[in-house]
């Protein structure tokens, strides 16, 4: 016996979905059938449209708004000489927790990875090439992971900015290699901020 198509394709839905797995999505569907009224539904479902709708990415420094630029990007109290590049938005989220860093940012959307298929040209670098050719940048924080990929990026990102008259630094991670930044505490996230080196 199989399930109705109507709760097949929400089962499809949220299978697509990470670390969503067959299971899960099946109790996902029937929850939303058997304990949420329609009401909430539509406000459901409602979030998920306003989110494609109401939000797109700064064309500055990638962050998420519903503005023609992200709140960083248009604060004036913020140095905006000061970037500092995450590989994603969550990552972007983090730092801010700590209430201690007061530059800008540059969000590349992912990292260099061969075995994903991850290339060059599929993360947000030439926002970024523009902000140092205008003279828009004193100095660049590489906050990629501590992983192969955020090593190979965050080098890939010194080689291609290293001739323009750009202080290059490198957080100093309190995290084991292959930690993820997103997962971190507050404090191991303040004290890597805080021991940042000039990246060579």
């Amino acid at each position: 016996m199989k399930y109705p198509k109507a709760v097949l394709e929400l089962i499809d839905c949220f299978l697509s979905l990470p670390s969503v797995g067959k299971k899960t999505a099946e109790r996902y569907a029937l929850y939303c059938l058997m304990q949420k009224d329609e009401a909430d539904l539509i406000d459901f479902s409602n979030a998920l449209i306003n989110i494609k709708k109401d939000i797109h990415i700064c064309p500055n420094c990638g962050n998420i708004t519903e503005n023609d630029l992200c709140e960083i990007c248009s604060d004036e109290s913020r140095n905006q000489k000061q970037v500092l590049v995450v590989e994603n938005i969550k990552d972007l989220f983090t730092i801010e927790k700590i209430n201690e860093y007061h530059g800008s940012y540059h969000v590349l959307n992912g990292a260099i990875s061969i075995s994903k298929g991850i290339g060059i040209n599929d993360l947000n670098i030439s926002s970024l090439i523009e902000r140092c050719k205008n003279g828009l940048v004193d100095e660049i924080i590489l906050a990629t992971n501590a992983t192969l990929e955020g090593e190979t990026t965050a080098r890939y990102l010194f080689e291609l900015l290293k001739d323009y008259d750009i202080k290059i630094t490198r957080l100093a991670y309190g995290l084991p290699v292959g930690g993820d930044l997103s997962y971190a505490d507050e404090m191991t996230v303040l004290k890597a901020f805080e021991g940042r080196r000039e990246y060579k």
